[in-house]
């Protein structure tokens, strides 16, 4: 029977950063990674803007940074968690350019930062537009030449296990399905870090890629630990809309700080109706604009404006973005861009304490997956990655203190699927998604929400899924349908409690 120390589920930044640090700290521990496609598939590497992180103590302060967060987060930000994050950014950085992470400088020599929503100073570090993929490919780089991590890629995670051992609930290991040889495992472990992202499939425009279906959600739910405030969905304000395209291509905050403007049907500004800050507000403030402006007008869409600015600048700073646009045929420079609200992350998660440690003993959560206390209801832009660091790097130092504690468990678990199927049910699983996609944006975006029509028509659903699968048998659209289908119950639940607290 397999087994590792250490099990950690998606290659994120999070997964990553708390691999690297715990392999060079700890070489006795042995660790695997799984994802479930390639290592480089995540939300990480599809991160634009950067990282957010206060570098200059005269322009800007470490209270400033926390009050920005505080704000965006509506007052529902646990501040000693923002107090603990924001302080430790510096640190955190240093390990990432330790690793050779580069981040853009000016003609000075000094780091050239960039401006977002809802910050009130320049301060986010970045590669150009492709900020995620640079530290996700430095760490990969890395945990690939770590003797002690083994990076296993199109691993699936079906499930957790737990025990109860003294009257306490406790991990000891998960099955997985194996692509190459399409067989369904278990592995023992002594200690398991969820890094497996967000749920942005649940809704029909998202920024997050078709892996994004609440997979560690519906496991930790699963296991027992406590899942908490996912009625709070920050939705991006400027996806490329390219009408039903999913996911959809997102276009940076750091346009607007750049100097964008966000315009409607006639080209006019209209952002200042609704916040002073304009298209400097908070995600959700220029998210909900847009869509009452969509209301108004009855159009699908608003514009990005970047004609007004320096084109040669543009693309240098955002050429990722740019040669998207080219393709498309669309020219920065002289053509508005289409863009609308997306599906872009998710603010609460699984419950985790100041060390990423979830209500299961030897349980962790770390990145989008938990829910940390720093970004309240609506996430303040740039924060994720640096919540990525800072709580990998916290688990990390409780794992090394904590493991001693838990040793493999005896017992032998044979998988009650022992194969799972590739046949031909992709097609009739894209069209329950594809419902199941209507139903959750529609619920999600309505003012007048009925939580118990939302449950009977996902139960209807999940009941067609089940339909499809043959006795003794498991296909892999039906893990993680019915992971996206245990996902969306929870936020309509939550939304449903929120909504009697009238908080949702």
């Amino acid at each position: 029977m397999l087994k590792t120390d250490i099990l950690i589920i998606g290659s994120g930044i999070s997964g990553l950063f708390f691999a690297m640090k715990t392999a060079k700290k700890r070489p006795d521990l042995s660790i695997v990674i799984m994802t479930k496609e390639s290592a480089q598939n995540t939300n990480t590497q599809l991160a634009q803007g950067g990282i957010a992180v206060v570098t200059d103590l005269i322009k800007d302060s470490f209270s400033k940074h926390i009050h920005d967060t505080l704000r965006s987060g509506g007052g529902l930000c646990d501040k000693e968690i923002v107090n603990m994050v924001i302080k430790q950014a510096p640190e955190r950085l240093q390990e990432l350019i330790e690793i050779g992470t580069s981040f853009d400088k000016n003609e000075k020599g000094q780091w050239d930062l960039g401006l977002e929503g809802g910050h009130s100073q320049h301060r986010i570090l970045h590669h150009k537009d492709s900020s995620g993929l640079e530290i996700e490919q430095k760490l990969l780089k890395i945990i690939r030449k770590m003797p002690n991590i083994e990076l296993l890629e199109n691993h699936l995670v079906i499930d957790l296990n737990t025990e109860v051992k003294r009257n306490k609930t406790i991990c000891t290991g998960a099955f997985f399905y194996e692509k190459k040889h399409n067989r369904i495992k278990y592995i023992r472990t002594r200690s398991v870090v969820l890094s497996t992202g967000g749920c942005g499939q649940l809704f029909e425009n998202t920024t997050n890629p078709k892996i994004a279906t609440g997979d560690g959600i519906a496991m930790a739910a699963r296991a027992g630990a406590e899942i908490v405030d996912m009625q709070y969905i920050q939705f991006h304000p400027t996806a490329l809309f390219t009408g039903k395209k999913n996911p959809l291509f997102l276009i940076s905050e750091a346009v607007r700080g750049f100097g964008a403007h966000i315009v409607n049907e006639d080209g006019k500004r209209f952002l200042f109706k609704y916040d002073i800050r304009g298209e400097l507000a908070t995600r959700d403030m220029v998210s909900n604009a847009i869509s009452k402006e969509l209301q108004l007008s009855g159009k699908d869409h608003v514009y990005l404006d970047c004609r007004h600015l320096n084109a040669a600048e543009f693309y240098a700073h955002f050429p990722v973005i740019a040669a998207h646009c080219n393709e498309l045929g669309i020219k920065p420079e002289k053509d508005l861009i289409p863009v609308v609200p997306a599906a872009h992350y998710q603010c609460g998660g699984i419950k985790v304490d100041e060390n990423g440690a979830t209500s299961i003993k030897n349980l962790y959560a770390v990145g989008e997956c938990a829910r940390t206390g720093l970004h309240g209801k609506n996430r303040l832009a740039s924060n994720s990655l640096l919540e990525a660091l800072v709580f990998a790097h916290q688990a990390s130092e409780n794992v090394d203190r904590t493991i001693a504690e838990f040793t493999f468990s005896n017992k032998i678990l044979i998988p009650k699927f022992p194969k799972a199927e590739q046949t031909n049910d992709y097609y009739a699983f894209n069209i329950l998604k594809n419902e199941l996609q209507k139903l959750v944006t529609a619920f999600y975006t309505s003012e007048e929400r009925d939580a118990d029509l939302a449950f009977e028509k996902i139960k209807l659903l999940n009941n067609s899924a089940i339909a499809l699968v043959k006795d003794h048998e498991i296909t892999i659209p039906f893990i993680e349908f019915s992971n996206m289908i245990a996902t969306s119950l929870i936020i309509i639940k939550q939304c449903k409690e929120a909504a009697n607290k009238q908080m949702c």
